[in-house]
């Protein structure tokens, strides 16, 4: 099988898992997409849960790389934070789909171990990069509030999927800047979350 064979697997495991969670893997239907038999995946990963794991890992260091260009795109830490809701609005864009992490941190008691770590390690890095740039925003409570932030902008994915309405995925966002939760503007140094 070539690499381009394997590449076509892992995003049609992709595609399906931002639509169907984990439950959503399935090798006879990527087969079909991709145009393989289930032998040709089986080939490449052993079970089920090791296509997840892979899907699942692939998607979180693809995120850590968007974030380092939001970051170098964005020397000021509150254009960073104006661009964060991107990542998660993109999916949306997308043919309506969800955060694959998110899909699949809801299904989080069924998934096997190895998946379960590439799912924590995209909550990770998201809260581990909203931390630093909080930091930079001088602003107080840094990982309280960098976890609240991708809660947040994860739940306002979550339920403009539920209504196919990414224009209330935007008027969440906004919402949370004027609450403040994600700053807008720079702190004052009595500012606590």
């Amino acid at each position: 099988m070539t690499g381009n064979a394997r590449e076509a697997i892992l995003a049609a495991a992709t595609t399906a898992a931002q639509l169907h969670g984990y439950s959503g893997i399935n090798f006879r239907s990527i087969g079909e997409t991709v145009g393989v038999k289930n032998a040709s995946i089986y080939y490449h990963f052993a079970s089920k849960a090791d296509l997840a794991a892979a899907v699942a890992e692939r998607y979180w260091r693809d995120t850590a790389e968007a974030l380092r260009f939001i970051r170098d795109s964005n020397p000021d830490p509150l254009g960073c934070l104006r661009a964060y809701p991107s990542l998660f609005r993109r999916s949306l864009e997308n043919g309506n789909r969800l955060c694959l992490a998110s899909f699949m941190a809801a299904e989080y008691e069924d998934l096997p171990e190895e998946v379960e770590l590439e799912v924590k390690a995209f909550a990770d890095i998201n809260v581990e990069w909203l931390t630093q740039v909080l930091v930079e925003a001088g602003l107080e409570d840094v990982e309280r509030r960098a976890g609240a932030i991708y809660a947040a902008v994860a739940g306002a994915q979550l339920i403009a999927r539920t209504r196919v309405d990414l224009k209330l995925f935007d008027e969440l966002i906004d919402s949370y800047r004027e609450s403040g939760l994600i700053p807008a503007h720079a702190s004052t140094s009595n500012e606590r979350y």
